[in-house]
């Protein structure tokens, strides 16, 4: 039987610490889908359409990947796509409270969706998409962070970027 997990995020942008998680999900999972979520509470630098394409990009023509993007509960989500799991990234302990409530909820909201935790790489345990776009509004090179693809939409929206 094929294991599908979810690997919810905003991915505003992605990063190559997201890669990472992509990629050793894969050695877990048969299939990921990355689902790029609406997150109303954070202001996105990218609208959901353009993160969806910008991540098509950068995972290329990968039939154990696809892309997705949605507003709703992540449990209904996965419930739709027949996935067994929600994959998500580990960098700190604050990810940890974070991230330990919200698997919590969702296995309250249904109990046969498993969450599925990964470290994170030790090269990318300080990288995130807001910091990413922190120093790229400030100038900041920002190029190992990020895939060279999702680097150049940044200089698009940070002309001054290096």
């Amino acid at each position: 039987m094929e294991k599908t997990a979810v690997y919810p995020g905003s991915f505003d942008p992605i990063t190559n610490g997201h890669i990472d998680i992509i990629n050793r999900g894969l050695r877990v999972f048969d299939r990921i889908i990355i689902l790029v979520s609406y997150n109303p509470a954070k202001k996105s630098l990218f609208t959901v359409d353009e993160r969806v394409s910008m991540i098509g990009e950068v995972i290329g023509s990968n039939d154990r990947l696809s892309v997705d993007s949605d507003s709703g509960l992540i449990v209904e989500y996965v419930r739709k796509a027949g996935a067994c799991a929600i994959l998500r990234g580990l960098r700190a302990m604050s990810d940890f409270e974070y991230e330990f409530q919200m698997a919590l909820m969702n296995r309250r909201l249904d109990r046969g969706i498993e969450t599925i935790f990964l470290m994170t790489g030790s090269r990318w345990f300080y990288c995130n998409s807001s910091i990413v776009k922190e120093a790229a509004s400030f100038g900041g090179a920002v190029r190992g962070l990020v895939p060279d693809s999702i680097l150049q939409k940044l200089r698009e929206k940070f002309p001054n970027l290096k």
